[in-house]
C-alpha cells in the first residue's frame, strides 16, 4: 500500500463547501493551508481545490469523470455526503454515488484517501447509523485508507467554526488540513 514520496505530486480535493474554503478568504482555503503544511513537512504535493459548495455525491458523481480526467492527478481526498446528509437523501443512495466515483478514480489510476462524514440525529437513529456506516464499509470494500470523520475536533465546536456552525472557521481549516496532511504522510510513508 505505501508508495514512495514522490509518486504523490498532485492531490485533488474532491468535496463540498467544507473542503471548499466556503465563506473564507483565498489564502485560508482548505488547498492552500494544506499544500503549504504539507511543503512546509518537505512534500512538494500541489494540492488542488476540486470542491464544489453546495455539492451533494450525486453531484460529485456528474462531475468527476470531468474533473478527474486532469493529467497527472496522483491522488484525491474524498469527502462528499454532508450535503446528501442534510437533505436526508437515502444511505444507499449516497454509498452508491461514492463507490462510483471511487471506481472512476480507480479506472484513472488515481489514488483515493474517504473522508468519512458523520450525521446528526436529525433524521432519527436508523438514518444516523447506516449515514455513518457507509464510509467505513466502502473503505472496507476497495482497500482505501480512511479518515473516519473529516471534522474530527472541529464539529460543534463554536470557536473552530463559521457562526453558522456549520463551516469550519481558518482555525478549524488548519484542524482539518492537518487531519489530512497526517492521512497522506501515512501512505507515503
Amino acid at each position: 500500500m505505501h508508495i514512495n514520496a514522490s509518486a504523490i505530486e498532485k492531490v485533488v480535493l474532491f468535496g463540498d463547501s467544507l473542503m471548499a474554503g466556503y465563506g473564507l478568504p483565498k489564502e485560508h482555503h482548505l488547498s492552500i493551508v494544506l499544500e503549504k503544511e504539507l511543503k512546509q513537512s518537505g512534500l512538494n504535493i500541489k494540492v488542488i481545490n476540486g470542491s464544489v459548495s453546495g455539492s451533494t455525491s450525486s453531484g460529485g458523481l456528474n462531475r468527476a469523470d470531468w474533473s478527474l480526467s486532469e493529467p497527472d492527478i496522483d491522488l484525491i481526498i474524498l469527502g462528499l455526503g454532508a450535503n446528501d446528509m442534510l437533505r436526508g437523501i437515502q444511505p444507499e443512495e449516497t454509498e452508491k454515488n461514492l463507490e462510483q466515483i471511487i471506481n472512476i478514480a480507480k479506472n484513472k489510476k488515481i489514488r483515493i484517501i474517504l473522508a468519512g462524514m458523520m450525521a446528526p440525529n436529525t433524521h432519527g437513529e436508523t438514518y444516523k447509523n447506516e449515514f455513518d456506516a457507509i464510509y467505513p464499509k466502502l473503505s472496507k470494500k476497495y482497500n482505501l485508507p480512511l479518515i473516519p470523520f473529516l471534522l474530527e475536533g472541529v464539529a460543534l465546536n463554536p470557536s473552530l467554526n463559521q457562526q453558522d456552525g456549520i463551516h469550519p472557521n481558518k482555525n478549524g481549516t488548519l484542524k482539518i488540513s492537518d487531519t489530512i496532511k497526517k492521512s497522506i504522510i501515512n501512505i507515503i510513508k
